[in-house]
């Protein structure tokens, strides 16, 4: 009995010992699976609280959206103001003023407004309905004459020009020095010279000197041609004058240069056409500009013609224009530092000399030299070559002096 027991006990413990092992295993599934759900929840809960951090950020900007366009809303809402004109202001506080509608009210000052703005042509914006001033406005300026400021400088510099170098020290003492060294001017006890004219034939470089002040100088350069002062309508040429130099002297230290100022420039003669009259007035305008009543400032002026002599005598005067700059057909030296300057980037073939080239370039100007230039290397090019030959110099020069010869026959005119 005591044998068949013992089958029996070993029976057992064998059984309990593989229930344990499968609770152990089934334990084991559990704890695995309890920790991939925690994991899973930790995950779950990671992303639900990112997502609500996304969308407080989205309804906080939704919100400033909203009340942006409350606020725009209400601005567009709000009653248009009048824009009045300055006239006088009165002892008691209260300002005369011309609507732009034409009549004079008397009216009040919000107490935001500075009292020390509300001057005489002051532009101001009205309430509607009370016509109270509650803004005072920026100056009106033309959207021309703001055109006219350079805000890029030009690339050329004073070593671009050939042929100049008594004019380049001229302008350089005139315009240059009395910004960069009033001291000097002072310590001597006189005033320093405020405008330049230069004049000479076409293609000379007046234009070019121009730009070369502008590039050398601080100062700011406002460029116009006198045929912008030129309007249809009485009064405007002489507004936009007044403004011209307003903007120079709020810019100042300036330079104004005034391209072919013989449109508005030439002399006053007795016309009956009422075009000429207001190019009169323009030009009266000008010279009052120029050297009146008004002080100038650290304003200078250059202006560039090719006809001096129809300049009106009262803009030639010293106070207006103090240095009359001829800009001459080069010489044999100035055309060959000309061929120097617009020949230094190009591949020329050894023989070529610029005396050589300025010796067979008789009365051409500055501009016929780098006309002659472009042209021989369009040569140059036209045969597939990448250097330039003096022969390409000979065709070039036949091509452009012998039309411009052309030109001068048919015309009658030299300039010389």
């Amino acid at each position: 009995m005591i044998e068949e027991a013992k089958p029996k006990e070993s029976e057992m413990s064998k059984y309990l010992l593989n229930r344990v092992r499968e609770l152990e295993r089934e334990y084991l599934q559990l704890s695995n699976e309890s920790s991939r759900l925690k994991n899973g929840y930790s995950q779950r809960l990671k992303w639900l609280e990112d997502k609500k951090r996304i969308l407080e950020n989205e309804k906080i900007q939704l919100e400033r959206e909203v009340r942006r366009l409350r606020s725009e809303l209400e601005r567009l809402r709000t009653i248009p103001l009048i824009i009045g004109t300055v006239v006088d202001v009165l002892q008691n506080g209260k300002v005369v003023v011309r609507s732009s509608t034409g009549p004079h009210f008397i009216v009040n000052v919000s107490q935001f407004v500075d009292k020390n703005s509300l001057v005489s042509g002051a532009r101001v914006a009205m309430n509607q309905q009370s016509f109270a001033i509650v803004e005072v406005l920026p100056f009106e300026k033309d959207p021309a004459i703001l055109a006219m400021e350079i805000e890029e400088k030009p690339k050329m510099s004073y070593k671009d020009v050939g042929g100049l170098a008594e004019q380049i020290a001229e302008i350089k003492e005139t315009v240059e020095l009395p910004l960069l060294h009033p001291e000097l001017f002072e310590q001597v006890g006189i005033d320093p010279p405020k405008g330049v004219l230069l004049y000479g034939p076409p293609g000379t470089g007046k234009t070019m000197l121009a730009k070369a002040v502008a590039h050398e100088t601080n100062s700011v350069f406002i460029k116009l041609i006198g045929s912008e002062l030129v309007r249809k309508y009485i009064g405007e040429g002489a507004r936009l004058v007044r403004e011209l130099f307003k903007l120079a002297r709020e810019k100042a230290p300036s330079i104004v240069f005034i391209d072919e100022v013989d449109a508005i420039g030439a002399k006053r003669l007795e016309s009956a056409t009422s075009g000429d009259r207001e190019v009169q007035r323009t030009l009266m305008q000008l010279l009052a500009e120029m050297d009146g009543f008004n002080a100038r400032g650290d304003v200078r002026i250059i202006a560039a013609t090719n006809r001096p002599d129809i300049i009106d005598p009262a803009m030639l005067r010293p106070g207006r224009f103090d240095r009359l700059i001829e800009i001459p057909l080069p010489n044999v030296e100035g055309r060959a530092e000309i061929f120097r300057v617009h020949t230094i980037k190009m591949n020329l073939s050894e023989d070529i000399s610029p005396e050589a080239l300025a010796a067979r370039t008789e009365g051409a100007t500055g501009a016929d030299i780098k006309a002659i230039c472009t042209e021989a290397g369009m040569f140059a090019i036209r045969e597939g070559r990448g250097a330039v030959t003096l022969t390409d110099f000979e065709k070039a020069i036949i091509k452009v002096i012998g039309k411009f010869e052309e030109v001068k026959e048919e015309a009658g005119v030299m300039y010389t």
